[in-house]
């Protein structure tokens, strides 16, 4: 693995390879998302063509911007596609949540024990809502129209926003259980208190 020079790994750097990144969020390249993947490659940690969304013409960017050779994808992350957004089968699903639960972006609708479905300018093609449907009610389908550069830029734009206002929304909700766990556990000791002094 070439390791890029120890001056790019400051922020600006990682920025501009997150920005290369698809950000499908898909986990293929062994990172939790593709910012992780940016900060690996950026530190040397990580090899510039572990991106299957991201293709040829994701690791020919990345090469260019660290000054590196390009290299054929790493068959170990798996295959490029053309790009794909999910589709539930309505009359199918049964209102488990489990693919809202594993969207990274938030792009699947629905509520318990009613029909989900999938927005699919937001779908960013994961593959991550597959795996814990139990019905297997969704399916892949290819992009009808292929969008512009400057349409995908913009589609790239929205997707890491989406997923860090779902990343800061699960953090809050982890912070609020805790408080709330907190909370819960003073008023139990409080009561005991009182019952022990009965």
């Amino acid at each position: 693995m070439q390791s890029p020079a120890p001056e790019l790994t400051n922020p600006s750097v990682t920025d501009q390879i997150n920005a290369i990144l698809p950000q499908t969020q898909c986990g293929q390249c062994s990172y939790k998302g593709c910012k992780p993947y940016a900060e690996a490659i950026a530190s040397g940690q990580a090899d510039i063509n572990q991106c299957p969304p991201g293709g040829d013409e994701g690791i020919l960017a990345l090469a260019n911007l660290l000054g590196l050779a390009p290299k054929p994808l790493n068959p170990a992350f798996g295959e490029h596609k053309p790009d794909q957004v999910a589709f539930i089968v309505e009359e199918d699903c049964i209102g488990c949540v489990k693919c809202i639960a594993a969207c990274p972006v938030d792009a699947i609708i629905g509520a318990a024990k009613l029909m989900h479905t999938v927005i699919a300018a937001e779908c960013t093609g994961c593959e991550l809502c597959l795996a814990p449907c139990p019905v297997d009610c969704i399916v892949l389908q290819p992009v009808s129209l292929m969008p512009s550069p400057e349409q995908k830029s913009e589609r790239k734009r929205l997707s890491m926003r989406r997923y860090e206002a779902r990343l800061q929304r699960k953090e809050n909700e982890a912070i609020e259980k805790a408080e709330r766990l907190k909370k819960q556990k003073a008023a139990l000791l409080q009561k005991q208190i009182i019952n022990h002094s009965v």
